[in-house]
């Protein structure tokens, strides 16, 4: 499982990086915004996505400890999407200790 979901969230955090820079070179955030906005199913897209981004940090803020760790995932994570959301889960599988069930990354993480 820890390999299946390490492929699994690298591949994701692989193509929207790549996504990102390709469609950066082919047009500028700010100049799609006019043709964007007027789109209704954009719009809701966008919404669905920050919605989710914002439930996928409420699992962050549950997990962490620190205050500023909290701010600094808000800030990648509303900032970065699906990038930072998979690096996050990335660095958790990572943190795994050897035998430990890849489903103790769901639960909020104890400093030792």
């Amino acid at each position: 499982m820890k390999i299946f979901l390490t492929v699994l969230f690298g591949g994701i955090f692989a193509f929207m990086v790549i996504m990102t820079i390709r469609t950066s070179f082919q047009q500028s955030l700010f100049a799609s915004i006019p043709g964007f906005s007027s789109n209704p199913w954009a719009v809701a897209t966008l919404y669905d996505a920050y919605f989710g981004f914002i439930t996928f940090f409420v699992w962050v803020a549950y997990r962490e400890s620190s205050l500023w760790v909290k701010v600094g995932w808000f800030v990648l994570i509303m900032g970065l999407g699906n990038i930072a959301m998979s690096l996050y889960v990335l660095i958790q599988i990572w943190r795994l200790k050897p035998g430990e069930p890849v489903s103790s990354i769901l639960l909020k993480r104890v400093e030792q």
